[in-house]
């Protein structure tokens, strides 16, 4: 299923980030956390982009995280 704007996704894949807000400087592991896709980003200034990780998703964890990620640790759990 083609991943957009508005998704709730689920990260599939093991995705370790050092940005949480609650765990700062420190590994956090994202597999099983659901959140939703807030932006595709595929330009720049109205230039086409070959971004590496072009999905932000926001999570909720009593404070908000937005993560830059690939399709492929992603999978659609409900479309929005």
């Amino acid at each position: 299923m083609e991943i957009k704007v508005g998704n709730r996704v689920r990260v599939a894949k093991s995705v370790v980030v050092y940005h949480h807000p609650q765990h700062r400087n420190q590994p956090f592991e994202l597999q099983r956390q659901e959140g939703e896709v807030i932006d595709i980003i595929l330009e720049r200034d109205g230039k086409p982009i070959s971004a590496n990780m072009p999905i932000l998703v926001k999570f909720e964890f009593g404070k908000k995280l937005k993560v830059h990620l690939r399709e492929r640790e992603l999978e659609v759990i409900a479309n929005g």
